[in-house]
């Protein structure tokens, strides 16, 4: 591999954007191990959860340290950018992981979203490989949080609704109403797929690029339930599979 990949997921609530994510950090990490970055952009936090991992630090609480504390504002005055963010990085087995964090409280996340944006920007050219679990819809593109990355994955089911706000979303990554977004290439990733014709017509009228269908997985279900990590399905089963075939497209020499 040569320089920096940098792929963003994103998608519909509940379309099983995290699951995605989290498979592909697990096969990444297996294969290129130390040389991946994890980033939950996603104030929900659902990705430490389906990695299994605890989580030391996020940005938003490291925000919220340095609005209260002008101590700490001055010793960090003469500390790199880069070497700030490191210092948010949850080291993990064959990677690493930068987690946005929940909301402090009511108002806007505008700062926290700024300092995200820095972690991407300056932390990504570390590595091999950086996955990206965005918030769902298509909010952080518009905010340019997400706004150069090499391939954005777009999750949808076959419902109506979640193939339209793919639509969406895709309309948005192409630079239909922000031209300053950067993104390389962009595709559908269908999950839970099953022989739905109406659904099936109205994705076709969309124009919309598939680049995987992710079968219904009962495994995946099993592990979430019992609360494992995601990182432990065998790849054999369904989705990995499918999944293992996509990033031999998108990854070049995986």
């Amino acid at each position: 591999m040569g320089s920096s990949t940098v792929i963003a997921v994103t998608g519909k609530g509940g379309t099983g954007k995290t699951v995605l994510a989290t498979i592909m950090i697990g096969m990444l990490a297996k294969r290129y191990p130390g040389q991946i970055l994890a980033i939950e952009a996603d104030s929900a936090s659902s990705l430490p959860y389906t990695l299994g991992v605890t989580v030391e630090k996020t940005v938003s609480e490291f925000r919220k340290e340095l609005s209260g504390s002008r101590q700490l504002q001055a010793s960090l005055n003469d500390t790199p950018s880069k070497e700030i963010m490191r210092s948010l990085l949850t080291p993990c087995e064959g990677f690493d992981l930068l987690t946005m964090g929940r909301p402090e409280g009511a108002g806007c996340f505008c700062a926290v979203n700024d300092l995200l944006k820095l972690g991407i920007t300056i932390l990504a050219e570390d590595y091999l490989v950086a996955i990206i679990d965005g918030e769902a819809g298509p909010e952080q593109l518009n905010r340019r949080v997400v706004e150069s990355v090499d391939v954005l994955l777009v999750m949808a089911d076959m419902s109506r609704r979640s193939i339209a706000t793919a639509a969406e979303i895709m309309k948005v990554a192409q630079g239909g109403e922000n031209p300053e977004i950067a993104i390389k290439k962009a595709g559908l990733v269908l999950n839970r797929v099953k022989s739905d014709v109406p659904e099936r017509a109205l994705l076709k009228n969309t124009g919309l690029d598939v680049l995987a269908e992710l079968p219904e997985d009962a495994l995946v279900n099993t592990f979430d339930r019992e609360g494992k990590s995601l990182m432990e399905l065998p790849e054999d089963s369904p989705c990995p599979v499918v999944i293992k075939a996509l990033l031999e497209k998108i990854i070049p020499g995986f």
